[in-house]
């Protein structure tokens, strides 16, 4: 049985981070979020790369404040993340 959930990721505090890496830690503070609440450890969570894309599409310097994502875990623990109303 899997389990499929849309979250709005806050991703403000990412803007404390110095300007060249801020987009690098918005994709490991979405990874933290999830493992949080879909409870699943950090190494079995994957990022859809159209996910990625949003995270990078205004260079490193201007993430979004927020993102909606749609994550689904399966029954091994594995978690998928992607855009939610992409398909």
């Amino acid at each position: 049985m899997e389990v499929e959930q849309i979250y709005t990721v806050p991703l403000r505090h990412v803007k404390r981070v110095p300007r060249w890496r801020r987009a690098k830690r918005a994709v490991s503070e979405l990874k933290s979020y999830l493992s949080r609440h879909m409870k699943a450890p950090l190494d079995k969570i994957s990022i859809d790369n159209s996910l990625n894309e949003m995270i990078w599409a205004r260079s490193n310097e201007k993430p979004p404040c927020r993102i909606r994502v749609k994550a689904v875990k399966f029954d091994d623990g594995r978690v998928e993340a992607e855009l939610a109303g992409a398909r």
